[in-house]
C-alpha cells in the first residue's frame, strides 16, 4: 500500500480553495490501495496530520516520524504548488508527484508568458500587456494596445483573486495595483466578448484523455470568485456546442497539453468568439472541491473520482 501525501495550503490567498480541494482528494482516494495523509505547507511551516497529531515534516526527505511517503498528490493552488517550486524540490529528492514538471509548472503559472509562448504555435490568445512591480504605468499606451473594456489580473495568481474588469481609463491604475497585491506581475488583456468554456484533460493509462467541455454562464461581470465558489454561475456540462466546435476545442486542449509537455489533471479555459476558441489560461492544479469543474466533467464522462485519482497516481508513480 502506497503512502500518499495529499498536500494542501500554500502561501497565497488561494489557500482557502486548496483546503477544499485537498479534502475532496483525501476523501476519494482508494483506501484499498493507498494510505493518504494530509500535509499542510503554509507560513506556519510543513506539517502532517497523522494519528490525530500534527507532526513536522522532515524536509530533507519529505518524511514524518514512523512514515515515509511514496507519492505526493499536490493540491496547492498558487505558490509553491502550482509555480514549480514543489515540483523542483520533489525532483531533487526523487519523490514522484501528481502534476506536470517544474519547468511546465513555472511556464504555465505566468499567464502572460505562457500565452505568448503558445501564440508562437498558432494558439489564439487575447492581446495583452505586462506590467511589473515598480514599473511606471503608461495608461494611454496600454489602452491604445488593448482597448476598453479590458481585464487586469495577476500574471501569476488564480481563483480570480485580484481581477478587475476595467471600463474607464481612470480605473486602470487602481486595478493594476490590486492585481500586484495578488501577484508579482499584472497582465492587462483585451476584453473578448463571447461564450466562456473550460475543458479538462489528463494523462491516463491510454494516453491523453480530454474530458467533456463545460460552459460557464454568469450574470456577474465575469467568472469571478463569487461565481466560482458561491454559486453565482451556471455550469453546463456538456456545453451546448456544435459538434464541429466541440471537436475544435477538445483538439486544441489536447494540442496545448502536448505542446507544454503537461502531466496530471489540467484545465484549459477559453472564450469562444464566433467559431474560434481563444485561450484564457491553463490550470495545472485545477480546483477539485465540491464546487469545482473537473469532478463535474469526470462524472459526466462516467469516470468515478476514485478511479481518476488512482489513474493519476499509477501513471505518475
Amino acid at each position: 500500500m502506497l503512502n500518499i501525501a495529499v498536500i494542501e495550503g500554500g502561501y497565497s490567498h488561494e489557500k482557502v480553495i486548496s483546503l477544499k480541494s485537498s479534502e475532496t482528494v483525501f476523501q476519494n482516494l482508494d483506501r484499498d490501495n493507498y494510505h493518504p495523509v494530509k500535509v499542510r505547507i503554509d507560513d506556519a511551516g510543513w506539517y502532517a496530520f497523522y494519528n490525530d497529531e500534527q507532526v513536522e515534516v522532515d524536509r530533507s526527505n519529505f518524511s514524518i516520524p514512523g512514515l515515509r511517503f511514496d507519492f505526493a498528490f499536490i493540491m496547492i493552488h498558487g505558490t509553491p504548488g502550482e509555480d514549480g517550486k514543489l515540483q523542483a524540490y520533489f525532483d531533487m529528492i526523487g519523490m514522484p508527484y501528481s502534476t506536470c514538471s517544474h519547468l511546465a509548472s513555472t511556464l504555465t503559472f505566468n499567464k502572460f508568458v505562457c500565452n505568448q509562448y503558445l501564440r508562437n504555435f498558432g494558439v489564439k490568445v487575447a492581446d495583452a500587456v505586462l506590467v511589473r512591480k515598480n514599473q511606471q504605468i503608461d495608461v494611454a499606451g496600454i489602452i491604445s494596445r488593448v482597448g476598453l473594456p479590458c481585464f487586469v489580473k495577476p500574471a501569476d495568481g488564480g481563483s480570480s483573486f485580484g481581477v478587475t474588469k476595467v471600463k474607464a481609463e481612470q480605473e486602470l491604475e487602481a486595478a493594476v495595483r490590486l492585481a500586484l497585491e495578488h501577484g508579482t506581475q499584472a497582465v492587462i488583456e483585451r476584453f473578448m466578448q463571447g461564450r466562456e468554456v473550460t475543458n479538462g484533460v489528463f494523462k491516463g493509462r491510454e494516453g491523453v484523455k480530454v474530458l467533456p467541455i463545460t460552459e460557464i454562464v454568469t450574470r456577474n461581470e465575469f467568472f469571478d470568485f463569487d461565481a466560482k465558489y458561491k454559486g453565482e454561475s451556471e455550469e453546463i456540462t456538456p456545453a451546448d456546442l456544435t459538434p464541429e466546435l466541440e471537436q475544435q476545442v477538445k483538439k486544441q486542449t489536447k494540442r496545448i497539453y502536448e505542446l507544454l509537455d503537461l502531466d496530471g489533471i489540467c484545465r484549459a479555459d477559453y472564450i469562444v468568439q464566433g467559431d474560434e476558441p481563444y485561450l484564457i489560461e491553463i490550470n495545472t492544479v485545477p480546483g477539485m472541491s465540491a464546487e469545482s469543474l473537473i469532478p463535474q466533467m469526470a462524472a459526466y464522462e462516467g469516470i468515478p473520482l476514485k478511479a481518476l485519482l488512482s489513474e493519476i497516481i499509477e501513471v505518475n508513480s
